[in-house]
């Protein structure tokens, strides 16, 4: 399970962030987590689950905002949410390539005290 290990990437971002505002304990965290990013939301937060206690961030709100895929087609300059894996514009039927969000994985939201 590769979340663990983002997981702790990301509290010791956290971490060190609070530390360096002179927090003294985190009150929430909050991820932003694309479709295609490749991380798995549930299991990150069992992953914060494990990786938390011990830390100023014990006992802190995990959120995770979702990021559905949209994509732009090159041919029309639509863009749209696929339905699929293939990327197939609904507008004029050709493929993109151009994706334009859904691969964040990005720490957007730090409550300290």
């Amino acid at each position: 399970m590769h979340e663990l290990g983002l997981m702790q990437a990301c509290l010791t971002l956290a971490c060190d962030q609070a530390r360096l505002h002179g927090a003294r304990r985190i009150e929430g965290i909050t991820l932003r987590v694309g479709d295609l990013s490749g991380a798995v939301p549930e299991a990150l937060e069992l992953a914060f689950e494990v990786v938390s206690p011990g830390t100023v961030a014990e006992g802190a709100r995990f959120l995770v905002e979702r990021v559905a895929v949209i994509c732009r087609c090159a041919a029309c300059a639509s863009d749209f949410y696929p339905s699929d894996v293939v990327f197939e514009c609904p507008s004029c039927g050709r493929l993109s390539a151009e994706v334009r969000q859904g691969r964040e994985l990005e720490l957007t939201n730090l409550e300290v005290s």
